[in-house]
């Protein structure tokens, strides 16, 4: 509960919560927090623990059968939903992690997580810059497109800059 409270708080407001803010939040007192948690550093390693796993299991291929714009949409789609879902904790981990070796090693590990996917490491690198969370957050809150939109647009670069679907 205190975990979800956390990720709640980032998704409603780009401050990064107080421990005060998350006991309210989830129904504790601060010092149920500080029982759970030694500070809120550990929270926010928690919470990146936690929500890597969710991302994970959301992040489930879908389509295989159909033709490549399917795929494509597809594809799109989840790692859309996944960037709308994630992105306020990305945030938060980007600008708390100062010299925490353990939120450089998560933010690594969901780097790294994408591009374990495929043996075209250049192009899917490529692929990951296009499709990252500030990328998402660009089109979204600086270009004012909807998330249709915004996914019409990775689609397009992305087929670009695929191969030729072989003739089969």
């Amino acid at each position: 509960m205190i975990i979800e409270a956390y990720l709640t708080l980032l998704r409603e407001s780009p401050q990064i919560p107080t421990a005060a803010t998350i006991a309210e939040r989830a129904g504790y007192s601060v010092r149920s927090v500080f029982e759970r948690f030694p500070d809120l550093h550990a929270l926010r390693v928690a919470a990146t623990d936690y929500a890597f796993t969710q991302g994970t299991a959301q992040a489930v291929a879908r389509d295989f059968s159909g033709d490549r714009l399917t795929r494509l949409k597809s594809h799109v789609e989840t790692r859309s939903w996944i960037c709308e879902q994630w992105l306020p904790l990305w945030r938060a981990l980007n600008a708390n992690q100062g010299d925490s070796s353990e939120l450089k090693s998560r933010i690594q590990l969901i780097r790294q997580a994408i591009l374990n996917q495929t043996e075209r490491q250049q192009t899917l690198i490529a692929i990951e810059s296009l499709i990252d969370f500030e990328s998402w957050a660009r089109m979204r809150e600086f270009s004012g497109l909807s998330i249709e939109e915004a996914r019409e647009v990775w689609v397009k670069s992305i087929d670009r800059l695929l191969p030729p679907t072989p003739v089969s």
